[in-house]
């Protein structure tokens, strides 16, 4: 199809957790975990929820303070050790792709279109998520915030990804679910796509994305529709 033809050579870069897939149950499963070994109530469900997104140690720091608890910084060192061993093990035990998924990433690739995971995640922790969910082969490049110059929200973190994937800042678009997405993009100046079911503190209606979906079944042509428009946006750094 020729509206197709502005996805070759652009780049896609998604956020992983709440955008990619649903990693929910295994995050707060390990947060509550932890909690449950000092003695500290377990977080209902959607509270922890909204702690996803900035990363494993902020999510621990959260969820002790939900409970009015603030550990020292050399404990939450070990507490968060704890967390990664008990997570890496378990990351993909209830982790699933978000309805979509494979079906749109296949068709962006069939497409000539590069594809970047662009998270807050550690590169070692996100790695065997996607290769575990059958994911990995799609992606020219997985860039955690280990192996970026700034995490997100900094807009070298998208940057970076892109790059990484063989790509250009001035031919991508960033999709992700959260504030965190919304200020690379913007700081990047790239277009912006956010999810609606992802894990978000702030409603995702008013952080600005230029298209807003509900499924991934619209992923491509949300693409289309932003690369043809603007095939050429000038980078904000």
């Amino acid at each position: 199809m020729p509206e197709l033809d502005v996805l070759r050579g652009a780049t896609i870069a998604f956020d992983l957790d709440g955008t990619l897939v649903d990693s929910a149950p295994d995050l707060v499963n390990t947060l509550n975990l932890i909690l449950t070994q000092e003695g500290v109530p377990v977080l209902p469900f959607e509270d922890a929820r909204r702690f996803i997104g900035h990363g494993a140690r902020r999510m621990l720091e959260r969820g002790f303070a939900a409970q009015g608890l603030e550990p020292p910084p050399a404990e939450m060192d070990a507490l968060w050790a704890r967390f990664l061993d008990h997570y890496e093990a378990h990351s993909s035990d209830l982790t699933r792709p978000y309805p979509g998924v494979p079906q749109a990433l296949a068709a962006l690739k069939a497409a000539g279109a590069r594809l970047a995971v662009c998270t807050n995640k550690l590169t070692y922790l996100s790695t065997p998520i996607l290769e575990a969910l059958g994911l990995a082969p799609y992606f020219d490049a997985v860039i955690g915030r280990d192996l970026a110059p700034a995490a997100k929200p900094d807009g070298r973190h998208l940057v970076c990804a892109v790059e990484a994937a063989g790509g250009r800042i001035e031919r991508a678009v960033m999709v992700g679910d959260a504030s965190t997405d919304a200020g690379t993009a913007r700081a990047a100046g790239t277009p912006l796509i956010l999810m609606s079911f992802g894990y978000t503190e702030i409603p995702v209606e008013d952080l600005g994305a230029d298209i807003l979906l509900d499924h991934f079944d619209d992923m491509v042509d949300a693409c289309v529709r932003l690369l043809g428009a603007c095939p050429t946006q000038p980078s904000g750094l």
